[in-house]
């Protein structure tokens, strides 16, 4: 203890030694300063008055010089931190990322700010003219600061007549580097007065760097893409298109005079909402052409009497095509953005993706088309009832009252009032104005409580539809439901639902990867299957959809083909659920799907896009593959800094795919087949067949069609937001009658469109490979069954049953 005091004195000793010794360097440095500056002041008084103004001056030119360098390194911290030389030679912009179409369309943008740069060359001269004209006149004569323009300003200020200084140059400061936000901090700054002449020289300091730095059309067109033009627009080819649906280049001398004019108060002057302030702004702006001698008083005369022709369109991030797509792609681009260092928002990109803009315009078409009819439908099947009812066909109590409990208006309305059930039920059930989804207008006025309001939108159908290639995986077209705007929430990748017999792909892949073929005899007929869950036995006797089983022999493809619950149940009971399951996911299906017997019938809840997918693996004989959406992405300047490295897996082996591939195609030539329906449409003229599997869940809650031809597949869901949402017969609920036409509609227009015959095409004829189990029977329906005989049908390639019959009944669809 007596060391660490001893050290400790020491220490002490030798800080108050330094201490004493520091504050006798500074006594004796200011008694220097002293004697320094009273012989400074003795020399001062003896020069001659002009010399003692020269003094002045250069003193406090210097002195001026002195407060700009400190100010711009941000000296003790007192001024806050300035731009630095590097930053304003490499600025950051915010600029919009373009979504470009496999056909190079621009289908929409990412952005925060709605910018789009352009060159120097692609901005009319006209509004050049004008920008100079009326902001800058002496742009190409001073270095950033105007010292003229300031003192006029000044003079013009002590008349009580106030205007700004600032040139271009500074504007272009405050609009880039946002000088007097971003960097306005320091503890000067907190002073008034002071603050506002520490930003002005900033703006000065900045100026002058950019001056040094960029040639007088440089800046001009870093200004033009950076100022902030109002209506979401920055930088002028946005705001060009978006007051008159022209690019910078085509820009007149009115429209330019309205957009310059715009730049003094973006609000105050909205052409949009303000036209008579735009106007007069306007006119006042082509008076001063006239004062440059830029347009002469005749031309601006007539300018002047012109009224304002707008063509007014603000656009929105979710404005252009495929929106449920491009939200979905910004999620999936979410981890790549966070690995790269890149945002989609604000770096520029071009984010080429493998949508399809014809196609997509198919696909939103037939939606329409489509859904229309269903809605229609749908009213006339519910009229004069509510549609929210469980099995038993009885309205569900506080159906609409759960789901008010669930939106922003009710949570509000929940802390305003504490709770108080009374007051909460008067505000939800008070009449507003409002705007609701509408087919025929897209969206109408009209006055509804938040109580009415949910009655009356979950009264609609929705839907889901996506097309892609099943040889490369590539997505074509991406409807995520009937409106974007009202319902955001994506039914083809989002959404989990009942596939129903859609499912059944896997219960015949499983079946054929066990040893079965799509010629093998089977019969209609009930079954039980026995099983443990929790430890409890269990069984489950599933029915066909007529509750009817038929009473003929049948092969496997004519089963699959008319989608018959109880053969599907009996080839899967045979090869077990958990092998149905295991060629489910190595197809393609993803989410983790119920160990139990229903399953094999479509129970458990899948995407529609995982589902597409894994009927493209089978498409594509056998390989499997994720879906492609991005086909590669530049940065702003043309370099390729993204593209998928997604690789094809054989999953399984080239004759299941084929055997499966046949028994697709068998629900056109199959009497009964559930894809007959396709024959409706004009389908058949253009060198291309068909395959495909229609699904419907339990109380048709969810109605699907899974099309394939041989360059193309597409899937449709069809159904209620929630599943209690639903028709109450097959006849209008299955998935031929509500999911098949959307492919069938979009089908039809693919073909027909020249541009796009490279999709058309048949099924090969013969196999790559050599097929060992037996494929090309085709079954037919005898008149009288039974003088039926199925064990003289046994290994017979073609099965012929007397006098063949088309029956078009579906079953277990």
């Amino acid at each position: 203890m007596s060391n660490f005091k001893n050290q400790l004195n020491k220490v002490l000793n030798f800080s108050i030694k330094q201490t004493e010794l520091v504050v006798a360097y500074v006594i004796l440095w200011w008694g220097k300063y002293r004697v320094w500056r009273k012989a400074r002041i003795s020399r001062y008084q003896k020069l001659v008055w002009y010399r003692k103004i020269t003094n002045l001056f250069i003193t406090g030119f210097v002195l001026f010089l002195i407060s700009l360098f400190l100010i711009d390194i941000n000296f003790l911290w007192l001024f806050g931190k300035s731009p630095s030389l590097y930053s304003i030679s490499n600025p950051e912009q915010n600029i919009s990322s373009e979504i470009v179409s496999a056909d190079g369309k621009v289908i929409g943008k990412f952005f925060t700010e709605n910018r789009m740069p352009v060159k120097y060359e692609e901005i009319s001269p006209i509004i050049i003219e004008t920008l100079i004209a009326t902001e800058d006149e002496r742009f190409y004569e001073h270095f950033g600061v105007d010292v003229k323009g300031l003192f006029g300003a000044v003079k013009d200020m002590m008349k009580g007549d106030a205007r700004g200084a600032s040139t271009i140059t500074q504007q272009l400061v405050k609009n880039m580097h946002k000088t007097r936000d971003q960097y306005s901090t320091g503890l000067f700054g907190y002073i008034p007065g002071v603050k506002l002449l520490i930003m002005k020289l900033k703006e000065w300091i900045s100026a002058i760097k950019i001056e040094m730095l960029y040639s007088k059309q440089e800046i001009l067109t870093m200004y033009f893409n950076t100022v902030d033009f109002g209506s979401n627009s920055f930088g002028v080819r946005t705001a060009a298109r978006t007051y008159f649906k022209v690019s910078p280049s085509e820009l007149n001398y009115e429209q330019s005079a309205v957009l310059i004019g715009l730049l003094k108060a973006t609000t105050t002057y909205n052409p949009k909402t303000n036209p008579n302030n735009s106007k007069e702004r306007r006119n006042v702006v082509l008076q001063n052409l006239v004062a440059h001698q830029i347009i002469s008083q005749s031309v601006c005369d007539s300018l002047k009497e012109l009224p304002i022709k707008l063509n007014y369109s603000v656009e929105q991030s979710y404005d252009g095509d495929a929106l449920h797509f491009r939200a979905y792609l910004a999620k999936y681009l979410k981890d790549w953005q966070e690995e790269n260092d890149y945002n989609i928002y604000t770096d520029g990109l071009k984010i080429h993706v493998t949508i399809d803009s014809r196609m997509q315009k198919y696909a939103d078409e037939a939606v329409q088309k489509q859904m229309y009819t269903i809605q229609r439908r749908f009213f006339s099947h519910w009229q004069g009832e509510n549609p929210w009812q469980d099995e038993n066909h009885k309205e569900i109590k506080n159906f609409i009252e759960d789901i008010a409990k669930k939106t922003t208006a009710y949570a509000y309305l929940n802390e305003k009032y504490n709770g108080n059930a009374d007051s909460i039920n008067k505000y939800l059930n008070i009449p507003n104005k409002t705007k609701v989804f509408d087919y025929k207008l897209g969206e109408k006025d009209t006055t509804l409580s938040i109580m009415d309001s949910i009655r009356y939108m979950n009264h609609f159908m929705h839907t889901g539809f996506v097309v892609m290639e099943p040889n490369t995986r590539y997505v074509k077209a991406w409807v995520g439901d009937i409106n974007f705007k009202y319902w955001q929430y994506d039914k083809v990748a989002q959404s989990k639902r009942q596939p129903g017999s859609t499912f059944k792909l896997f219960d015949y892949t499983a079946a054929i990867m066990n040893g079965k073929a799509p010629c093998d005899i089977v019969t209609d007929r009930p079954i039980t299957w026995k099983y443990m869950e929790k430890g409890k036995p269990k069984s489950w006797s599933p029915q066909n959809t007529d509750w009817n089983f038929l009473p003929y022999p049948m092969s496997l493809k004519h089963a699959f083909a008319r989608s018959i619950n109880s053969v599907a149940v009996q080839v899967s009971q045979e090869v077990g659920i958990a092998e149905v399951i295991k060629y489910a996911h190595l197809l393609g299906i993803k989410t983790p799907l119920e160990d139990k017997p229903s399953t094999c019938l479509g129970s458990s809840d899948v995407s529609l896009l995982e589902l597409v997918n894994s009927y493209g693996t089978v498409i594509n004989e056998g390989l499997y593959q994720e879906p492609i959406v991005v086909l590669r992405i530049e940065d702003k300047d043309g370099n390729v800094i993204y593209e998928p490295k997604s690789e094809q897996k054989r999953v399984i082996p080239y004759e299941a795919a084929w055997l499966m591939t046949e028994m697709l195609k068998g629900g056109m030539t199959e009497p009964g087949g559930t894809t007959q329906a396709l024959w409706e449409w004009d389908l058949f003229k253009y060198n291309t067949n068909f395959g495909g599997k229609t699904g419907t869940s339990s109380n048709h809650s969810d109605a699907w069609f899974v099309g394939v031809t041989k360059n193309l597949i597409g899937g449709a869901w069809v159904g209620g937001e929630h599943r209690s949402i639903h028709f109450r017969s097959g006849e209008l609920g299955e998935g031929s009658r509500t999911a098949l036409p959307i492919f069938a509609l979009f089908m039809e227009k693919v073909l027909k469109d020249k541009s796009l015959q490279h999709y058309q095409g048949k099924f090969p004829t013969k196999p790559k490979e050599k097929i060992a189990k037996s494929y090309s029977c085709h079954t037919y329906i005898p008149k009288d069954t039974s003088l039926v005989d199925s064990t003289a049908l046994i290994g017979i390639d073609s099965l012929q049953l007397e006098q063949p019959v088309e029956v078009p009944v579906e079953i277990g669809q």
